[in-house]
């Protein structure tokens, strides 16, 4: 497979899931904080208090990802480590422990990717309404800003927020992501003050650093529709699309929401849609990041079948069956989703149809849970995985052929790692993490990306 001369191979990891030190040097509680220390909100009790111990162990990973081979490294900066309370003040040791990080990684010739906000709310905020309240758009860009001129000098690409759906509809619809909240009318707030905010913190980083690239990475899943279903599952794919799929880059590229959207939403969206906020919403982006895991598919309801809004989040009547076809049962990861790699090529062609005028994508997560530990003699032969990268790589690889304008791919992730409501439970990394020990060991699929990346670079 060839590939573009300035295509860049990287990995992905979240503050939260891998820096451990949570109240260490001066760093505040994030929801996260709250959230996993709430009995029974976390499998096994399981917190990011260590994690994977990044905090004292970045040079060690910083070698892997030189023994990788990868030329680009994302990670999200730790909004309680700099500022405690999300407001003004400043807490200097987490800005020390940033610049370390930026300097070894340029020292290692890796390009430091930054995301402002990878989930972990500071807990003060959320104690005054969080993403509900509009307020956090402001805090959210005043943070934008003292970032963008702390490490704006070394760090070209910048990601305001990682999958605002997770934040506003699993954080505040269902509840099974902190805070943990339950209320339709929050999670619309949520999604719109998101969307507000990606827009505030693009011009804040833009005012300090004109010249450098700033985007936002969605979750984003092709809607496949099964052959002869009804009117309605076609009805509930075209819901489900434009809430998963189209809200955020709507709102970035138009100022506007989906009309189906609107319409669903109603006086829940008209109390925090303000005058002027079409203009507020829309940022001309320099690149689009989708994280892609599987599709998902959408058929007729069944006898008894429950609505959207019945199954768990979607506040829609509507009856659909959205389970996954048998025949993709035998490829379901560690968190039953099926393996669906040519999803990822169809996708990037279909943004890249919908929405011309994105500069460019970048995959910025793409990865799949398995548990494969350690043999008897150490080698952890993750041949499940080694499949799941090289196909998703192929079918990347079969987009940009066909003219899509793909920069980056980043797998998820670099280390097993807290896995959010999962707690330790699933594992995603090309490094198999000990979490007693902390023993680092690469996997089969590190030194398979390993191969796709040097054979990529000698060809192109």
């Amino acid at each position: 497979m060839e590939f573009p001369h300035d295509f860049r191979w990287g990995a992905a990891t979240a503050a939260y899931q891998i820096e451990g030190a949570a109240a260490e040097d001066g760093r505040g509680p994030s929801i996260w904080d709250t959230f996993s220390k709430t009995p029974g909100k976390v499998a096994n009790g399981d917190t990011g208090d260590t994690a994977c111990d990044h905090y004292h162990r970045f040079e060690e990973d910083i070698e892997l990802m030189r023994e990788l081979g990868i030329d680009s490294y994302r990670f999200s900066l730790s909004w309680t480590r700099l500022f405690p309370t999300g407001d003004g003040l400043r807490n200097e040791a987490g800005f020390d422990f940033y610049n370390r990080l930026i300097n070894s990684l340029i020292a290692a010739g890796i390009e430091p990717v930054i995301t402002l906000y990878h989930w972990d709310l500071p807990q003060p905020l959320e104690d005054t309404g969080g993403w509900a309240n509009r307020a956090t758009v402001d805090a959210f860009r005043d943070y934008a800003r003292a970032c963008a001129l702390a490490f704006g000098d070394r760090v070209e690409r910048w990601i305001t927020l990682n999958e605002p759906w997770c934040t506003s509809w699993l954080g505040y619809r269902n509840g099974v992501h902190a805070p943990g909240r339950q209320d339709l009318a929050s999670t619309i707030a949520a999604a719109h003050h998101t969307a507000l905010a990606h827009a505030a913190a693009t011009q804040a980083l833009k005012a300090v650093s004109p010249s450098c690239q700033v985007g936002i990475t969605v979750n984003m899943t092709n809607y496949i529709v099964a052959a002869g279903a009804d009117a309605e599952a076609f009805e509930a794919s075209d819901l489900l699309d434009a809430q998963l799929n189209r809200w955020w880059i709507d709102a970035f590229m138009t100022g506007e929401y989906p009309v189906v959207l609107k319409e669903a939403f109603g006086e829940h969206l008209d109390r925090v849609f303000l005058e002027g906020d079409a203009n507020l919403l829309i940022a001309e982006p320099d690149f689009l990041g989708i994280n892609y895991y599987s599709d998902s598919f959408v058929g007729s309801a069944k006898p008894g079948s429950p609505t959207l809004a019945e199954e768990g989040f979607f506040p829609f009547d509507v009856h659909a069956d959205l389970s996954v076809p048998e025949d993709l049962h035998a490829t379901m990861t560690d968190m039953e989703w099926p393996v669906t790699p040519d999803g990822l090529g169809n996708l990037l062609q279909r943004i890249h149809q919908d929405w011309p005028s994105i500069p460019y994508l970048m995959v910025t997560e793409n990865g799949a849970a398995y548990e494969d530990g350690p043999d008897a003699t150490g080698v952890v032969n993750d041949a499940r995985r080694v499949d799941y990268l090289t196909r998703h790589i192929a079918s990347m690889h079969r987009a940009i052929s066909a003219g899509v304008p793909v920069k980056a791919y980043f797998a998820w992730s670099l280390l097993d790692n807290f896995e959010w409501a999962y707690g330790y439970a699933k594992r995603f990394g090309l490094i198999h993490v000990d979490f007693v020990t902390q023993k680092r060991t690469l996997k089969a699929s590190a030194f398979t990306y390993r191969a796709i990346i040097e054979a990529g670079r000698v060809r192109a």
